[in-house]
C-alpha cells in the first residue's frame, strides 16, 4: 500500500484528515500550447506544453481515432509537462480529451482541440518584388475602439501625452483604414507584434512578448486578427507577422517559472549582448564574444532565449506555423535575426517551408555589410558551412547607402550617388537579391525627412529608387505625408501617431483634412507612384541594368530579355541642386528606335534631344 493512501487512512481513523487536506495537490491542467492542431499538416508531430498544478506526478493518456500518445515528460518544475502525439492524415477532427491522473488524487479530463485544415492552406501565396509593404506599429496607426486602450492588470495605461506610452491604437483602427491603404497601393501588411506585452511599462511597440498565443487584449482579440486578415486579402493585401524568436518580456512567466531552467540564458540574470553581429560569421572571432552576441540579453526586460534546447526550439517552430495557419498569413518578418542561434534559425526556416513553400520570410540583420546580410538567404554557399534557408532579408546596406547619397557630400572627385551605385554592385553577393526587401526608414531609424533636414524633393528621390530598383520596397507609416519627427534616434516620436488616427485630432491623412498642400502633393504622387508600380511588371522582377552616376545623375533601366528588343522603363534621378542636360547617346542600346513617354502621366517625351533634368527630382520613362 503505498505511503501516502496508509498516511491517509490513519489519519482519517482519529479524524484528524481535514487538518492536512493538501498532503497531495491535485493534478490540474490551466493552460494547453498550442490549443489546437491541424489534420493534414506535415508537422503532424505535436509537442504540447501543459501548465497546471502537480504535473510533474501526472499520468498522461489520449483515446481519440488517429491521435497516439508518443511521449510525456516533466518540466523541471511541477507546474509543466511536455506531451508529445502523433496525428494520422486520417484522424477525426473534433474535441480531443487528455486524461490527467496522479496517485492518491482525482483523474481530470481536459480538452484539446484538432481541427480539419482548410483547403489549399499549404499553398498560400507569400509577398515579393510584385508587392509593396507598408509597416505600422498597431498601437500608434488608429484607434477603432477606444473602449480597449486600457485593460485591467496589464499595466501600462493608455496615455497619448507620454510618447514611449500606450496610445490606443488597434486592430480595430487598422481595419478601418483598409481603403485607404489599398488606395495608396499597398499589396502587404506588416504590422510589428501583436502578441500581448502585459510588462509594466514601454512595450507599446510589441517587442517584449509575456504571451506566444495571443493577440494582446488593448489591440484586441484573436478574432479580430483573423478578420483584419481576412478583409485585407478582399482589397488585394496579405499580412505579415513579426516574429520574436531571440527574446521574451520579463514578465513572461517564463522567467520566475521556467518549463526548463536551461531555456533563458544567464540562469534568468541580465548580462547584455555585445552587439558584434560580425562574431557569428568571422572565421577569426573570440568564441567569447560570439557568445556574448548571441546568448547576451539584448535589454535587461528582454531576457534572451536558449533555442539550443530542443523542447524550446519546438514550442517556437509551432508557434510560428499556429500563428500561419491560424490568421492565414502571406509573411513574416523576423526580429533580431542573428541574435537567435544559427542552427536554430535554419531548422526554423525549413520547417515553416516545408509545410508552406510559398511563403515569404524576411529577417532583420541590421549591417550595412552586403556579406554579412548574404550570409543569411536561402541559396547562399557559407565558408562556415551554414545552410541559410531565409528566401528574404532586409536590405540595411542599401538603405544606408541611399540616405548616404541624399544627405552627404560627395568626397572630390566623386558622384553623390555612388553609395547606391556600389552597393547594387555588390548584389553578386546575394543568392536572390531581387528578394530583398528595400526600405529607406524604419521604426528603429529615424524618419527619412528628419535625416534629410525636411528636404521633400530628397524624400521623393528616395521613393522613387524604391519603387523602381530591385527588390520589394517598404514604406514606413506617415512617409507618404512627409511626417519628420526629430533628428535624433527618439523611438517614442519617431513612432509618432498617425495624423486622423484619433477621433481628436486635427489633421487627417486618411481623408487629407489639414494636410499642408506639400503633404498633399507628396501623398498623392506617392499613391500614384505605387498604383503605377502595381500595374508594372518590368518594376517588379525585370533585370536591372544601372550606368555609372555621372554629373549627380544615376540613370538605370529595368528590361526584360536583350536591352532594346522589348520595352522598359528608364530612370534618371538627379540629386543636383541645379538642372542637369542628360545626353542619350550614352543610353543608346536602350533608347534607339524607341519611343517614350512619362510613366505616371503619359505625357510623350523625345529621344532624340538631349533630357533636361530638374533639380533635385525623379524622371521615370516607359520605353516602348
Amino acid at each position: 500500500m503505498p505511503i501516502l493512501t496508509l498516511l491517509r487512512r490513519l489519519l482519517s481513523a482519529f479524524g484528524l484528515w481535514l487538518l492536512l487536506p493538501s498532503l497531495a495537490a491535485a493534478v490540474d491542467v490551466d493552460r494547453i500550447e498550442p490549443g489546437n492542431w491541424w489534420v493534414g499538416m506535415r508537422h503532424h508531430q505535436v509537442q504540447l506544453l501543459l501548465h497546471g498544478q502537480a504535473l510533474d506526478r501526472a499520468t498522461v493518456s489520449i483515446d481519440h481515432p488517429g491521435v497516439k500518445l508518443l511521449d510525456s515528460r516533466a518540466g523541471d518544475s511541477p507546474h509543466w509537462r511536455f506531451v508529445t502525439v502523433d496525428i494520422a492524415a486520417d484522424a477525426r477532427p473534433g474535441p480531443v480529451p487528455i486524461r490527467i491522473s496522479a496517485p492518491d488524487t482525482p483523474a481530470r479530463v481536459v480538452t484539446w482541440s484538432l481541427q480539419a485544415r482548410a483547403p489549399d492552406a499549404a499553398s498560400r501565396r507569400g509577398f515579393g518584388p510584385q508587392d509593396a509593404i507598408y509597416l505600422l506599429m498597431p498601437d500608434r496607426f488608429a484607434n477603432g475602439d477606444p473602449s480597449n486602450d486600457t485593460i485591467a492588470g496589464l499595466g501600462d495605461p493608455a496615455n497619448r501625452a507620454d510618447p514611449n506610452g500606450r496610445h490606443g491604437g488597434d486592430l480595430a483602427g487598422i481595419r478601418a483604414h483598409l481603403p485607404y491603404l489599398a488606395g495608396l497601393g499597398i499589396t502587404q501588411l506588416w504590422l510589428t507584434p501583436v502578441q500581448t506585452n502585459a510588462q509594466p511599462q514601454g512595450a507599446y511597440h510589441g517587442y517584449a512578448i509575456t504571451d506566444f498565443y495571443a493577440i494582446d487584449p488593448r489591440l484586441g482579440s484573436l478574432q479580430d486578427y483573423q478578420a483584419l486578415a481576412t478583409d485585407a486579402r478582399r482589397y488585394g493585401m496579405g499580412l505579415i507577422m513579426d516574429v520574436v524568436l531571440n527574446h521574451i518580456g520579463d514578465h513572461h512567466p517564463w522567467l520566475a517559472d521556467p518549463p526548463r531552467r536551461n531555456w533563458i540564458h544567464g540562469q534568468g540574470r541580465y548580462f547584455p549582448t555585445n552587439h558584434r553581429r560580425t562574431t557569428v560569421q568571422d572565421p577569426h572571432a573570440a568564441p567569447e564574444d560570439r557568445t556574448a552576441f548571441t546568448d547576451g540579453w539584448f535589454v535587461p526586460t528582454m531576457p534572451d532565449l536558449n533555442q539550443q534546447d530542443p523542447e524550446l526550439a519546438r514550442y517556437l517552430i509551432q508557434n510560428t506555423l499556429w500563428w500561419i495557419e491560424t490568421a492565414g498569413l502571406s509573411g513574416l518578418r523576423v526580429d533580431t535575426f542573428s541574435y537567435v542561434d544559427a542552427q536554430f534559425l535554419s531548422h526554423w526556416a525549413q520547417a515553416i517551408l516545408t509545410e508552406y513553400p510559398n511563403l515569404t520570410m524576411t529577417g532583420e540583420e541590421w549591417s550595412t555589410n552586403p556579406a554579412i546580410v548574404a550570409h543569411w538567404q536561402r541559396g547562399k554557399i557559407n565558408p562556415d558551412g551554414h545552410i541559410p534557408w531565409m528566401p528574404a532579408m532586409l536590405d540595411f546596406p542599401l538603405m544606408q547607402a541611399l540616405r548616404q547619397a541624399l544627405t552627404t557630400p560627395p568626397a572630390a572627385g566623386e558622384d553623390g550617388w555612388l553609395p547606391v551605385y556600389e552597393t547594387l554592385a555588390n548584389d553578386f553577393q546575394y543568392p536572390a537579391p531581387g528578394q530583398l526587401v528595400i526600405f529607406a526608414e524604419n521604426h528603429d531609424t529615424t524618419r527619412l525627412l528628419a535625416a534629410l533636414g525636411g528636404d521633400a524633393t530628397g524624400w521623393r528621390l528616395a521613393m522613387a529608387l524604391l519603387a523602381t530598383t530591385r527588390g520589394i520596397p517598404q514604406i514606413f507609416q506617415g512617409s507618404e505625408a512627409l511626417l519628420e519627427g526629430p533628428r535624433h534616434r527618439d523611438d517614442g516620436r519617431v513612432r509618432a501617431d498617425l495624423p486622423g488616427g484619433w477621433a481628436e485630432d486635427a489633421t487627417n491623412i486618411f481623408t487629407g483634412a489639414g494636410l499642408t498642400p506639400a503633404q498633399q502633393q507628396a501623398q498623392d504622387w506617392l499613391r500614384r507612384l505605387l498604383q503605377w508600380r502595381k500595374r508594372t511588371p518590368l518594376v517588379q522582377t525585370g533585370q536591372l541594368t544601372h550606368y555609372a552616376p555621372q554629373d549627380d545623375v544615376y540613370v538605370y533601366f529595368r528590361h526584360a530579355g536583350i536591352p532594346g528588343q522589348g520595352p522598359a522603363v528608364m530612370v534618371a534621378l538627379n540629386r543636383a541642386e541645379a538642372p542637369r542636360q542628360l545626353d542619350l547617346t550614352r543610353f543608346a542600346r536602350f533608347l534607339q528606335g524607341h519611343r517614350a513617354r512619362e510613366a505616371l502621366d503619359g505625357t510623350p517625351v523625345r529621344l532624340d534631344t538631349p533630357l533636361t533634368l530638374p533639380p533635385r527630382a525623379p524622371l521615370l520613362l516607359e520605353i516602348d
